[in-house]
């Protein structure tokens, strides 16, 4: 026993095992260390813990609060974080780091709070931005998951695919509240690998179930009219109708009446020549400059005065607004009646930028505004304007109400057959 000897951590040390720095066991090391550690106590958590006091943690909580202010600002108004320079010699460093120096601004307080943070407590790495944001998130489901009680539901789902090309599916649902209002929320995005039926399918009820939803309350599904969502024995509405018999299937209204139009279009060929290439070739040619806009405000502001001068248009708050012509969206055929109106309002100065280009432009401008303006005031071009404007207009006015979410299908079939009665009349 002469040869053991005593360390100054209290641990023996027996024979030639732990002799020597290369021999010495790491466990023994560790250990060693530990027992350090625990005798220690001016160095344990709970002490350093104490060691805050009421100042620091007031602090600590003001410069939280104002990070939670401006995410929840941000998020509220759809506006992005972060910048694409955040150091601190930036003129820029994106929203979230500017606005946080504005509240600092306007306080005291809030600034040295700010400018005392340790470099591991700032609160402004993009990780606790988005632990914010998820905390906001969890809440919101939560009041709409309370909101929802019990109550029968229906789900609305479309697919969106984000700037990332990342595949993702939208969630809302749609109740009717304690107040017997009816209530859509929108209730998040979730990422799919693909669109199959049944991905989705499991998808929605993860979703659901995550928040204690139950499947079979649901009374009704709204989707659009791809194969995957609307199969009859494959699609999306079919595999969550095995599961739950009374969740009924119903084609968003507001996009078959557009599918109607564009077919309907596509069948007639001057109709079909009219807005795939007459009414963009007008509307690409007058706006085609910056310049040629302004030409046309100001034509459009003088036929405006002459006809306020000679009593043919009324005045008053919001009237008579000087604008410019629109371009009608393929996938928003409501679009293509704000871009008729548009050219009808504003066809005179329309047809004086043309001419202002047939005189001043470049000789493969005039002639292209030759062709454009010789198109544009031709009896046909003219009769079809306004045709469809009338026509439009009605099935305009239906597109928006099928929309509202107050609508229920029994006055969205009235609807739909009161149109077509009208525009067999207007016909």
């Amino acid at each position: 026993m002469s040869s053991n000897k005593i360390n100054k951590g209290g641990f023996i040390e027996i024979g030639n095992l732990w002799r020597g720095k290369d021999n010495v066991s790491s466990l023994h090391r560790n250990a060693e260390k530990i027992c350090e550690d625990l005798m220690n106590q001016p160095q344990h958590i709970s002490r350093r813990f104490d060691n805050f006091n009421a100042e620091q943690v007031a602090t600590n909580r003001l410069r939280l609060i104002a990070h939670i202010l401006v995410v929840r600002l941000l998020a509220l108004q759809g506006n992005p974080f972060r910048g694409h320079d955040e150091k601190s010699s930036s003129s820029n460093r994106g929203n979230f780091l500017e606005f946080l120096d504005v509240l600092a601004i306007e306080n005291d307080e809030l600034s040295k709070a700010i400018a005392k943070a340790p470099k591991n407590a700032k609160y402004t790495s993009h990780d606790i931005q988005k632990q914010i944001l998820h905390v906001f998130s969890v809440r919101l489901k939560n009041t709409i998951r309370e909101e929802i009680g019990v109550a029968k539901n229906c789900i609305i789902v479309d697919e969106a695919r984000d700037e990332s090309k990342k595949e993702q599916m939208s969630i809302v649902l749609r109740f009717v509240d304690t107040n017997g209002f009816i209530q859509e929320r929108f209730f998040g995005l979730v990422h799919v690998s693909n669109t199959a039926a049944l991905t989705l399918k499991n998808a929605i009820y993860s979703a659901l179930a995550h928040y204690n939803l139950d499947v079979q309350n649901i009374r009704g599904q709204g989707y659009d009219g791809a194969n995957n969502m609307r199969g009859e024995f494959n699609g999306l509405q079919a595999l969550i109708m095995k599961d739950c018999k009374t969740a009924y299937y119903v084609h968003c209204f507001a996009h078959r009446l557009q599918l109607a139009l564009v077919a309907a279009t596509k069948n007639l060929t001057l109709i079909h020549m009219f807005f795939d290439n007459k009414l963009i070739s007008i509307v690409n040619m007058v706006g085609a400059s910056c310049k040629r806009n302004d030409e046309l405000k100001k034509a459009h502001a003088d036929d405006i005065a002459h006809l306020i001068s000679i009593n043919e248009l009324e005045t008053g708050p919001g009237l008579n607004q000087i604008g410019t012509l629109q371009q009608a969206a393929d996938t928003r055929w409501s679009s293509h009646f704000r871009s008729l109106s548009s050219l009808i309002r504003m066809f005179s100065a329309a047809c004086t930028t043309l001419l202002k280009v047939m005189e001043d432009g470049l000789p493969s401008q005039q002639a292209d505004a030759i062709s454009v303006y010789d198109e544009m005031t031709s009896f046909d071009f003219v009769f079809i304007l306004h045709l469809m404007s009338e026509i439009m207009g009605i099935t305009y006015f239906l597109c928006q109400t099928l929309q509202r979410k107050s609508q229920d299908i029994s006055n969205a079939m009235d609807l739909v057959s009161s149109t077509k009665i009208t525009t067999r009349v207007k016909g």
